[in-house]
């Protein structure tokens, strides 16, 4: 199945880099203050839903755009899109956003894609079978403390948004790294954390979708969340995940316990293991 979400994604790509060629030709509209759809989206969320219903016609769609309305309603097999995340991004022509796809099967994460047209990097998972990028297993990163380490984040855009509270946050945790990142498509950013390109992630206000898309990051049996949840989330490796919650929990982000999500995971000599198991899981 992995395959066929493969093969949708880099037909979507295929779009946004052509699109991407002329920006400025490109109809935009406004969701919400601060909230953009362009008809790149909608191509791209079009291509990807024909490609994975022709393999598998009875499947269901959630989809960012056109939420449920395609495929099967009632099917225990539903693939989760976003077509183009960051399109803020996309649309001002600088180059940080992916097609994001996913298949949770009876409301579990089974296989996941995430393309970065820009670069031709191609992220993707099957659960129990690892994690790779561009057909090279990944692994998260191997720090155990805050000091050295690479963070991405997602700052707060709207009105009504709680800025005082994300301007705490930063203040405490960023002369504790080397280094705060907030390339603007959260779906990449946790890619890279599978992928050890950074240590962890934080967001706060993540706008409800119903869904996680999780990424199996390396061997060790590790799941990296996406949660569309209002409390926010903070995924990473388990110390660097036990450090920062310490930090941010006192000024407003509260990701949910550490769950085990992948029985049986193996972790690396020397690495704590967490009591209920090897995975983190918000919510």
């Amino acid at each position: 199945m992995v395959n066929v979400a493969v093969k949708a994604a880099r037909l979507a790509g295929n779009i946004i880099n052509r699109a991407a060629l002329d920006v400025e030709a490109v109809r935009i509209s406004q969701k919400q203050v601060n909230d953009f759809v362009t008809e790149v989206d909608q191509a791209a969320e079009q291509v990807i839903i024909e490609t994975l219903l022709a393999a598998y016609p009875g499947h269901g769609i959630l989809a960012e755009e056109s939420g449920g309305e395609h495929g099967a309603q009632d099917s225990e097999y539903v693939w989760i899109i976003d077509p183009l995340d960051g399109t803020t991004n996309f649309i001002h022509g600088f180059p940080s956003y992916c097609v994001s796809i996913g298949l949770a099967v009876r409301g579990k994460m089974e296989q996941a894609v995430v393309y970065d047209p820009t670069r031709n990097d191609l992220f993707t998972a099957t659960k129990g079978r690892g994690a790779f990028l561009n057909d090279r297993r990944i692994r998260v990163s191997k720090r155990t403390d805050l000091t050295g380490t690479l963070l991405a984040t997602g700052f707060p855009f709207r009105k009504g948004d709680n800025f005082p509270r994300y301007l705490a946050m930063l203040a405490d945790i960023m002369p504790r790294t080397a280094g705060l990142r907030r390339p603007g498509a959260a779906a990449l950013d946790l890619a890279y954390v599978a992928a050890g390109r950074t240590d962890g992630f934080f967001e706060s206000g993540l706008q409800a979708l119903g869904h996680c898309c999780r990424f199996t990051a390396g061997d060790r049996g590790r799941w990296i969340d996406r949660q569309f949840h209002r409390r926010g989330g903070l995924p990473g490796t388990w110390r660097v995940h036990c450090r920062a919650a310490a930090h941010l929990r006192p000024v407003g982000l509260h990701p949910g316990p550490l769950q085990p999500v992948c029985a049986g995971a193996r972790q690396s000599p020397g690495q704590r293991a967490h009591p209920r198991g090897a995975g983190t899981s918000f919510g």
